[in-house]
C-alpha cells in the first residue's frame, strides 16, 4: 500500500510515517520504484501505535512498548507494564482537574471588587483546607 493510502487510513500525514520509520517504530518499507509499500505487517503495527496514541501514549511510550522489553515479553505483560504507569498519570491528571473544576466554580461565583479581595478569599480558603483557622494578611 502507498503511503499517502496508509497516512489517509490512520489520519497522519505521510511525513509522519516517515518519521515513525526514522525514530524505529516503523521498519522501512520496501519500495518499488523507488516509492515506500507498506505490507500487512507494517500496518498492523500502525494499528497499535495508531490505538496507543489515541489512548495518550507518547511516542516514547510506544517505542517502549515495541523495543523497551525483553524480545520474549508477551505483548500482554508490556500493555499491563505501561497501563500501570500511564493510569497513575491518569488518575493525577484527573485530581489536576477536579482541583481546577473546582477553583473555576469557585471563580465564577467572585463578587469581589478588587484581585487583591480575591487573593484574601482564596488564602482564606488555602488555610481552611490546610486546617489553620487564621491566616494572616500583611498589607
Amino acid at each position: 500500500m502507498p503511503i499517502s493510502d496508509v497516512a489517509r487510513r490512520f489520519g497522519l500525514r505521510p511525513s509522519a510515517l516517515r518519521y515513525y520509520e526514522h525514530i524505529g517504530l516503523v521498519p522501512p518499507p520496501r519500495r518499488v520504484g523507488g516509492k515506500r509499500r507498506y505490507d500487512l505487517e507494517a500496518l498492523r503495527r500502525l494499528a497499535v501505535i495508531h490505538s496507543a496514541r489515541q489512548a495518550g501514549f507518547s511516542l516514547q511510550e510506544v517505542a517502549e512498548l515495541f523495543s523497551g522489553f525483553k524480545d520474549d515479553a508477551r505483548p500482554s505483560v508490556r500493555w499491563k507494564h505501561i497501563a500501570q504507569r500511564k493510569l497513575v498519570e491518569l488518575d493525577e491528571a484527573a485530581e489536576r482537574i477536579e482541583r481546577m473544576r473546582g477553583l473555576l466554580k469557585n471563580m465564577g461565583r467572585c463578587q469581589c471588587d478588587a484581585l487583591e479581595a480575591c487573593g484574601d478569599n482564596l488564602l482564606r480558603k488555602l488555610c481552611a483546607d490546610a486546617g489553620v483557622h487564621r491566616h494572616v494578611v500583611q498589607g
